[in-house]
């Protein structure tokens, strides 16, 4: 009989590899006055442990970059389109296929199809970007957790999922004529990256269909979410995930994804779906700020490479090592009194920054003073999730903080080690010792949207 290790290896050998930007903690003080305290304008050469983003930064395979050297650069009709098209078309089953240069372009594109003024997008939860776009487009984006999603101490084996009654009762009280979409994001990125489970996508189509709103998929983690369904929901674990996957598919009526996360890819993306009065205007304003419809913004390498990965990102080889990969982070963080979401989300941890720096005000934006110390601290790079992102001002100025102070650690697929993480744990565990000394940040210049990614902070003196 086969002996079962305890030990789960990277199921992949290093062929490539480049440096690491070591810099003393002087030259990191000084970068982040510089960089007015966000992280974003660090450049990446000055990070040692880059967990910003799991979006364009894993490393490709033999075969991916094989495919870069054949993908054909045709300005119309490419070989590399029709073999990108025939992927996705085989794992989703939609009609429609339309490439964009990344996730959010598929969802500007989309929203100005079908937003505007007086409408509603639903969803288990919005993430910063897919927000964005739909507000621009003049729609309301409202989210509805599932139950205890935001109690972030409590294990649950989806706790991505959509909150029905709540997500009924809105549209029994709004009408569904003014909700022209759901979107499920799976997993569920903006709450730790937790999934959705195949009984809450089958629960949420069945109250979509009841009132004629189209279901999408936001499916830029769909194979991490498609793992943890095998691992946890009852009747799926003899089931393969590539069949787990095309369920979940099935039971949208589109998709829109960005293809930098699960299929491997540094850039590019797709928007997919069966509506063709949908695709067709889509179409038209493809043409008109992406490209052409065979390769929307993309090169021929890009199509090739997207194609590839998402083969690929659906072995459970790989797909084991990664779950496992997040776990042995949260449970190191835990062991060094770091508070996390639990369970540990597919692509990163999140850790609770609310907890973990409970002196200092939300208008102080504890998340992002975390991830200011920890770059200080070790050179490790995350992202805010918390007042900086998602803080608003109501009607009449009044400021509201974000419900969650979140610092997510996204892990880039393929890249780290386990040392590497080893360290991350490490330097965590010494601002611990010291986290009473952290004072908080504040504002001194930020634009009206998405204000995160361009926003100017300094130290609360």
């Amino acid at each position: 009989m086969e002996h079962k290790w305890k030990t789960i290896i990277e199921p992949f050998k290093i062929k490539s590899v480049e440096p690491l930007g070591f810099t003393t903690r002087e030259e990191r003080l000084k970068l982040l006055e510089q960089a007015h305290y966000n992280l974003f304008n660090i450049r990446a050469e000055k990070v040692l442990i880059d967990l910003l983003t799991d979006s364009g930064t894993g490393a490709m395979s033999a075969a991916q970059w094989g495919g870069i050297m054949t993908g054909d650069e045709s300005y119309a009709g490419a070989r590399s389109y029709y073999n990108f098209e025939n992927e996705i078309k085989d794992l989703t089953g939609y009609r429609e296929v339309i490439p964009v240069h990344q996730g959010r372009a598929a969802e500007r594109i989309l929203f100005s199809v079908i937003g505007g003024q007086g409408k509603y997008m639903v969803s288990n939860s919005h993430f910063d970007t897919t927000r964005a776009n739909v507000e621009a487009s003049g729609a309301a984006a409202i989210d509805f957790p599932a139950s205890g999603a935001l109690d972030f101490d409590k294990p649950g084996p989806f706790k991505g999922n959509m909150n029905t009654t709540a997500l009924e009762k809105f549209i029994s009280k709004t009408g569904a004529k003014n909700i022209p979409l759901c979107i499920m994001t799976v997993t569920n990125n903006s709450l730790g990256g937790q999934p959705v489970s195949m009984e809450n996508l089958k629960s949420t189509q069945n109250i979509c269909r009841k009132y004629g709103i189209p279901m999408f998929l936001d499916c830029a983690r769909f194979a991490e979410n498609a793992y943890f369904i095998k691992l946890r929901e009852k009747g799926y674990s003899r089931t393969p995930v590539r069949e787990i996957a095309q369920e979940m598919f099935e039971l949208a009526d589109g998709a829109m994804m960005s293809a930098k996360k699960d299929a491997f890819a540094n850039m590019g993306g797709f928007l997919a779906m069966n509506n063709t009065e949908w695709s067709g205007k889509a179409r038209q304003m493809l043409i008109l700020t992406e490209g052409f419809n065979t390769y929307g913004g993309l090169a021929g390498r890009d199509l090739e490479a997207i194609a590839i990965g998402l083969r690929e990102v659906l072995d459970e080889n790989y797909l084991q090592y990664r779950i496992r990969s997040s776990a042995y982070l949260g449970e190191g963080l835990t062991r060094r009194g770091v508070p996390i979401v639990t369970p540990p989300g597919g692509h990163g941890i999140y850790v609770n920054a609310k907890k973990f720096l409970p002196h200092i005000n939300p208008r102080n934006f504890p998340a992002q003073t975390l991830a200011t110390a920890l770059y200080l601290e070790g050179g490790i790079r995350g992202v805010e999730i918390g007042t900086l992102m998602f803080g608003r001002r109501d009607a009449k100025g009044n400021f509201l903080p974000a419900s969650m102070e979140l610092l997510r650690l996204a892990v880039p697929r393929r890249v780290y080690t386990q040392s590497h993480i080893d360290y991350v744990i490490e330097v965590f565990g010494c601002i611990a010792k010291n986290k009473k000394s952290l004072k908080g940040l504040e504002i001194v210049e930020a634009p009206k949207v998405l204000a995160h990614f361009s926003a100017k902070l300094r130290p609360v003196k």
